[in-house]
């Protein structure tokens, strides 16, 4: 995410290197979802330099590939595990490893999740996003999940889009959205003392923003809790997000004074020839 095309010269220096970008964007959040993780494996001296961007309380909550969730449904699978928890192994207890499953993987694939997570090495945070609306809307399926992954000391991580297809999309970017994002009902029941929450908002910030409410509410719950939770927001082009972020971390503030504040960015020098 810190690549984002739309952020050089608004939220991150114009002119900083791609591969230094990580760096400015931990002025502006604490958390970062590793996305590209889906897609390959990064070399471990890459990750490497992940660490050396972020600071000790930084978060990192990185997707596994996809040859291992989506591809062979965690059959056959070791070597390719072993060379994803080598290159992320510098990260440390920042890593959170997130399962993200297709909307295929039904209820009746769960005992296949569960032999997976149980051979994970000890001491590794987990967290599994699930689609298939069964675990949303049948009881029976909701505890069966529920049960697997308190078993195994895993988060179950809601995406919720609630918001977004309240109504129609009026750009580019939320129509793409509009056929390409799981439509699920809400969750905000935590399982483990790191809730993890992905909500998708809107283009609007307004509509975004009046959205978050429920989230916010759960977020300050879950900190009296003594919990500690991570919440990623999105909009379909992503332009804003480091600002509404920032904004949903002061609404919770507002609940709950003791909440550590969030670092202060880098100042953004305008571009100049000299």
């Amino acid at each position: 995410m810190w690549t984002h095309k739309a952020w050089p010269g608004r939220f991150l220096p114009p002119a900083l290197p791609p591969k230094e970008r990580l760096r400015a964007y931990a002025g502006w959040c604490n958390a970062v979802e590793g996305n590209t993780t889906f897609y390959a494996t990064p070399a471990r001296a890459t990750v490497g330099t992940w660490a050396e961007q972020t600071g000790p309380g930084f978060r990192f909550v990185v997707k596994l590939p996809k040859v291992v969730t989506h591809e062979r449904r965690f059959l056959g699978v070791e070597a390719e595990m072993r060379a994803f928890l080598d290159a992320i192994e510098p990260l440390g207890d920042r890593a959170v490893l997130w399962t993200q499953l297709p909307g295929s993987f039904a209820p009746t694939d769960v005992d296949a999740l569960a032999r997976f997570l149980r051979r994970l090495p000890a001491g590794l945070r987990r967290a599994v996003e699930v689609r298939h609306p069964s675990f949303f809307t049948d009881a029976a399926s909701t505890s069966l999940l529920e049960g697997t992954l308190a078993g195994a000391d895993a988060e179950w991580v809601p995406f919720d889009t609630t918001v977004f297809f309240q109504s129609p999309p009026i750009s580019a970017a939320e129509q793409e959205a509009w056929a390409k994002k799981p439509r699920l009902p809400r969750r905000t029941r935590a399982l483990t003392d790191q809730p993890i929450v992905r909500y998708l908002g809107r283009d609007s910030v307004e509509e975004t923003v009046s959205g978050w409410t429920p989230w916010v509410e759960a977020a300050a719950a879950w900190l009296r809790e003594g919990r500690s939770p991570t919440v990623f927001v999105h909009t379909p082009d992503n332009d804003e997000a480091p600002a509404l972020a920032r904004r949903f971390h002061e609404e919770v503030r507002a609940l709950v004074p003791d909440l550590e504040a969030l670092p202060e960015p880098e100042p953004i020098e305008p571009a100049t020839l000299f």
